[in-house]
């Protein structure tokens, strides 16, 4: 039982994964409480978790930089404070087919905090809460994906100015430039991602894995190899026992009169 990492499971499918450091000045995230956060990922993922809310339940903080401490020590051959494994493993579990990840990022981030929200599929910020890649401004560099995941998700141009500068960057500006999904009121970011986890949890699982197997995957193939892909997914939906079953199911209530507003959104069918 960790005294860092909780989860709890609001509704069968969904996991919230909720990291707390009290005893850090700022919530860095130290090499023990990385590694409790990869175990606690990958037991949440195994244990049937179709989608997982990362939080932090640190007042005013999300997660934060590495403890420098803790990444000096290990620089310099000294016995590691915790499983520093965890760096990699935490992204690859947040990355995993089978699960979509949400971060619910409900105060300033920065460093590998950043990084492990930009490995999630799917980020929900607070109004005003601001994200930075400090690295440069402490002799580093960003060392789980501050410049490769970002640059995929904001472009070349806007990363360059976080990694390069160290400065922060508001979550509005992120949200324009397609970093954040959804800017949300102060205190209802854990809320909003939870109803997001909740209905992806209670859509079709072949097909909520099949179609993120198709981003994840098509990231580093060309564009005639990525629709490849998509279709040789697409085809296995197509012929599931939850496909063929759903689309007779919309299709006679379409032939009913219903609009697809009712039918896909406002009552959609469960599977």
């Amino acid at each position: 039982m960790s005294d860092l990492v909780e989860t709890s499971w609001p509704r069968p499918g969904l996991a919230v994964v909720t990291l707390t450091d009290l005893q850090t000045p700022n919530h860095n995230v130290t090499w023990r409480a990385i590694g409790e956060l990869a175990d606690a990922l990958e037991a949440a993922r195994t244990g049937g978790a179709r989608a997982t809310v990362l939080a932090s339940g640190r007042a005013g903080a999300w997660l934060n930089h590495a403890h420098l401490g803790d990444l000096r020590a290990m620089m310099s051959g000294e016995p590691p404070a915790g499983d520093a494994t965890g760096w990699f493993r935490a992204p690859r579990e947040l990355s995993e087919t089978d699960v979509v990840s949400i971060a619910a990022i409900s105060g300033d981030t920065s460093g590998g905090g950043c990084e492990l929200g930009w490995a999630c599929d799917l980020r929900i910020a607070e109004a005003g809460v601001r994200f930075s890649q400090p690295e440069v401004i402490m002799g580093l560099g960003t060392g789980i994906g501050g410049a490769a995941r970002l640059r995929r998700l904001i472009g070349r141009t806007a990363t360059a100015e976080m990694i390069l500068t160290g400065l922060p960057m508001s979550a509005e500006r992120l949200h324009a430039l397609g970093g954040v999904n959804l800017v949300v009121a102060k205190g209802k970011a854990l809320e909003t991602a939870v109803a997001w986890g909740a209905r992806l949890a209670a859509l079709p699982p072949a097909a909520v894995a099949g179609l993120k197997r198709m981003l994840v995957e098509g990231e580093d193939l060309s564009l005639p190899e990525a629709l490849a892909n998509d279709q040789r997914i697409a085809q296995t939906l197509f012929a599931s026992p939850d496909g063929l079953s759903l689309m007779r199911t919309i299709q006679a209530r379409y032939d009913e009169g219903q609009s697809l507003a009712e039918v896909l959104w406002e009552d959609p069918p469960a599977p």
